[in-house]
């Protein structure tokens, strides 16, 4: 890389791994993960909400040198939202990154544009960083609407983020259509449309921001991809799902510097 971007590895775990699950993968993946691992680059790791705890504890005790992740948070600090964690909560457990509008929440669960914007600035304001995910469809790519599609998720994500809020954001760019299917962008595609990101950025926040945001390619990252996706000027990091849920494999995609292209 040519940039002086710290690369940013995470990993989504989504709905898997129980507690007792949890705590022997962050241990597994501290074995396999080494000191020059992580001088060179960033570890998240994002459980889910009943994890949090465990893999908190692990971290702080061991003196693990990862970062803790969550999935998904709510705009509000408090309230009558049966179901749902507040930033709040997060940051008290020591919560340092936290995913906004990841395409299953979007797909899935119909979060809007304007609700995903309000987790994005609840995050910030409770000094967090977001990962705030874009990306389009199958159908929208085809059809020549990828590009549209970023810009507007981005222009609306970060909709009265301040520009040097901006700077220190994370931004995964995750095509739908590769998220889990095996299929990925190909590293030209991928480095296209992260290109693409960084444009809005600078468009919406200056060049500086736009030059400091790094921006993640997520969407079937394997060990057997990531040096190459990794070797595009505009990719920062990777967010990973299927792939970290084995320690193994997730080290590997973090030793993305070891394997040639």
């Amino acid at each position: 890389m040519t940039n002086n971007r710290r690369p940013l590895i995470s990993g989504n775990w989504k709905m898997n791994l129980n507690h007792f699950e949890a705590l022997k993968m962050v241990q597994e993946l501290s074995y396999e993960v080494t000191r020059d691992d992580v001088d060179a680059l960033d570890i998240s790791i994002h459980p889910p909400f009943t994890d949090l705890r465990t893999v908190q504890t692990t971290l702080d005790s061991d003196k693990i040198p990862f970062f803790l992740g969550a999935q998904h948070c709510h705009s509000e600090k408090s309230g009558a939202f049966t179901g749902e964690v507040s930033p709040a909560m997060l940051a008290k457990l020591g919560v340092r990154y936290v995913i906004a509008g990841h395409s299953e929440r979007r797909e899935i669960f119909g979060e809007s544009d304007e609700l995903i914007n309000a987790k994005v600035r609840a995050i910030l304001a409770h000094d967090m960083t977001p990962i705030l995910c874009v990306g389009e469809t199958l159908e929208e790519r085809q059809a020549g609407e990828a590009e549209a599609k970023v810009q507007a998720q981005l222009k609306a994500g970060l909709a009265r983020v301040k520009a040097e809020q901006v700077a220190e954001l994370v931004i995964a760019y995750e095509p739908i259509w590769a998220i889990g299917t095996g299929q990925t962008a190909s590293a030209e595609d991928a480095q296209t449309m992260c290109a693409v990101v960084r444009s809005v950025v600078a468009d919406k926040s200056g060049s500086d921001a736009a030059e400091a945001v790094r921006v993640q390619y997520g969407g079937s990252v394997k060990p057997t991809n990531a040096a190459e996706l990794m070797s595009q000027p505009d990719i920062d990091g990777a967010l990973v799902g299927g792939a970290s849920l084995e320690a193994s494999s997730f080290a590997r995609i973090v030793q993305y510097r070891l394997h040639d292209l």
